[in-house]
């Protein structure tokens, strides 16, 4: 052991010499295990260790003089500087070091937690010590409580309370267990104290070799076409054949990816994206979560999320990986002992909608203490992301179009401010996610989704050959119910805000939902329905598709909206009569402006007898197919009349 630890050791004694009415307060047996932790702290890099010596009810008398001096409370900083010859240690050694500093003092603070806070909620108004200090332990202590009320309210007090000193959130982080971790990485604006930092990584270099090992190691059996697909495309192509193969735009999961800028090479974080996205449709197959895990992905996966701090795409994904596994509770204990709590906390603070979305959605599946939901990947939280003691009355949920997705949907377009304008005023007028800022702030008590779907305009932009005929409406309406089904939609009532060919989905899944015993509840409860340009009688685009040489290759949903196509009749004929016995209360909007779609064509996408259902009020606006879901400010009149009627269509239920 160091000098120094010895010191330290020596300085912390109770001695009771002088004074012989005063009892020893920790055993020798104690500090001896204080003694081996601050010895291995020299290599581990830090560590807090903290007690507290409280009277309980004149069960212990203190008299020294060091305590006298410290107002009943000892605390000691162990901070440990490498010096140079340190930082030549390797990496796997203060890992595992620092893996062991935390067993120990975690078991240290267990036992003097056990030692010292007997009986205390009994005696708390006789301790006689600083209350805010005891308050700590109190609520560490009941954070651990059988009974979950008492579980719920500790974590609450503990996350309220902003002025916990840093050795109170250092020693906080090293007691609370995995379940106290994800609840308070759900409150809001929690203080990223509480979290341990995620343990040291071995150092490996080559991120994307690790990637790549990773892929191998997954079996490819009984799995997704497109799953083997995407697996043994990502292995087969190294980053000189890439360049030399692939130019332009290659479509992935509804993002593009630009894989090749040069003949020559491909930056390694554009490779680093790619197998990124074979692992996020690995992380969908159940079966393949605990083998990513036991082969050493969730490291893989943080080490590369802190060498890439600067790409907002790559943590995204990274994150979508976690919110998938995440859907398994068998594999919770090692997301959280690999770091990745800690992570989503300070993601679920991202100004970006789409960081905090996807932490929201991984820290849901996460916390099995208060939701009982459960979310696929596509299905995002937008409201409420945090714990929230408001009672969720009803959903809002969003559905986007082709090339739509979750977020970008549903963002306006960036705007130049005005002469007239402050920044200020600026930032009060624009948002990344309308139904995330400002439907959540004007209803707090509902709870709003946004579902993502792949679609495409053309094969050519695919992004799997094998699925083809997965992009149906039909097989679109299954996926997406079984997917809503497990996130609890339909258990209260339910409002649609759908986007173009969005709306036609959410017809159809309404129809299924119809014939499904099990569905039967989300269509009772739907109790209305807000359609942004829905081509509920085709559109021109899917003629001019077919026509112009950039995109060839229509796809299934694209011939799908050909005008006069007799399963698009079928849909709107069968919906209608559905809607009309079901008293639905309905709001259509159509678009007024051409649309550019390519630079040579100018088109009306959606004409306003086509977006006419036939049923409840149409309101034709001066905007184009794109920015008919984008009010452009939050007094606009697109956004009031839309949130006027969610609030009459769901006054009974939240209103109560």
């Amino acid at each position: 052991m160091s000098a120094a630890a010895l010191r330290l050791i020596r300085c912390r004694r109770l001695s009771t010499a002088g004074h012989p009415g005063v009892k020893k307060v920790l055993q020798w047996k104690h500090l001896r295990n204080v003694t081996k932790v601050t010895s291995a702290v020299v290599l581990g890099g830090s560590l807090f260790i903290t007690y507290e010596v409280v009277a309980l009810d004149k069960a212990v008398t203190i008299d020294t003089h060091a305590i006298l001096q410290e107002k009943y409370k000892s605390y000691i900083y162990l901070r440990a500087t490498p010096s140079d010859e340190n930082e030549n240690l390797t990496a796997e050694l203060t890992y595992k070091v620092r893996k062991e500093l935390h067993k120990a003092a975690r078991r240290f603070l267990e036992i003097s937690s056990r030692f010292l806070l007997q009986s205390l909620d009994e005696h708390f108004s006789r301790v006689d010590a600083d209350p805010h200090e005891v308050a700590l332990w109190v609520l560490l202590k009941r954070t651990q409580s059988a009974n979950k009320a008492t579980r719920l309210q500790a974590v609450q007090e503990l996350a309220d309370n902003h002025h916990w000193h840093d050795y109170q959130y250092q020693t906080a982080a090293q007691f609370i267990d995995q379940r106290t971790a994800v609840s308070l990485a759900r409150s809001p604006q929690v203080d990223l104290r509480f979290f341990l930092p995620p343990p040291a990584l071995p150092n490996v270099e080559d991120a994307e070799d690790g990637l790549r090992q990773l892929l191998a190691s997954l079996p490819l059996s009984e799995v997704d076409k497109c799953v083997q697909y995407f697996t043994s495309l990502a292995l087969r192509e190294s980053t000189q054949s890439m360049a030399a193969q692939r130019g332009g735009l290659w479509c992935f999961g509804g993002n593009g990816l630009p894989y090749a800028q040069s003949l020559t090479s491909v930056p390694s974080e554009k490779v680093e994206s790619f197998f990124l996205q074979a692992l996020v449709q690995h992380s969908k197959v159940q079966s393949h979560c605990d083998h990513i895990v036991a082969n050493g992905g969730l490291q893989i996966l943080q080490r590369l999320y802190q060498l890439r701090r600067d790409s907002l795409q790559i943590q995204r994904n990274i994150v979508r990986i976690i919110g998938n596994l995440a859907f398994n509770e068998s594999v919770h204990q090692a997301i959280a002992q690999s770091g990745w709590v800690s992570v989503l906390a300070e993601m679920m603070q991202s100004p970006h909608a789409m960081q905090a979305s996807h932490a929201a959605r991984a820290l849901a599946n996460l916390d099995r203490e208060t939701v009982k939901e459960k979310y696929q990947d596509g299905v995002y939280i937008l409201h409420p992301q945090t714990r929230d003691n408001q009672p969720i009355k009803a959903d809002v949920l969003f559905i986007h179009g082709i090339l739509g997705a979750a977020f970008k949907t549903w963002r306006q377009k960036d705007q130049n401010m005005s002469k007239e304008e402050t920044e200020e005023e600026m930032r009060d007028d624009y948002t990344e996610c309308w139904p995330k800022s400002w439907l959540a702030a004007d209803c707090p008590n509902l709870r709003v989704l946004s579902v993502e779907y792949d679609s495409h305009l053309s094969d050519w932009m695919a992004k799997c050959p094998a699925e083809n005929q997965r992009k149906s409406l039909a097989y679109r309406s299954q996926e997406m119910l079984k997917k809503l089904k497990l996130a609890g939609v339909g258990e209260r009532p339910v409002i649609w805000v759908a986007h173009s060919m969005g709306g036609l989905l959410v017809k159809k899944m309404l129809l299924d939902a119809s014939v499904d015993p099990e569905m039967l509840e989300l269509l009772k409860n739907t109790k209305g329905i807000v359609f942004y340009s829905v081509p509920h009688h085709g559109t021109s685009v899917a003629e001019y598709s077919v026509s112009v040489r950039y995109l060839l290759f229509p796809s299934v949903e694209v011939r799908e909206l050909c005008k006069d196509s007799p399963a698009l009749r079928n849909l709107n004929e069968n919906f209608l009569n559905m809607a009309k016995e079901k008293e639905f209360k309905v709001l259509s909007f159509a678009e007024t402006l051409p649309t550019n779609i390519g630079p040579m064509i100018k088109i009306l996408v959606v004409p306003t007898q086509s977006a006419n259902l036939g049923i409840g009020e149409l309101i034709e606006v001066d905007v184009d197919h794109l920015n008919i879901c984008k009010p452009e400010k939050k007094d606009s009149f697109l956004y009031k009349r839309s949130l006027q009627f969610i609030q009459e269509a769901l006054q009974s239920y939240i209103s109560q």
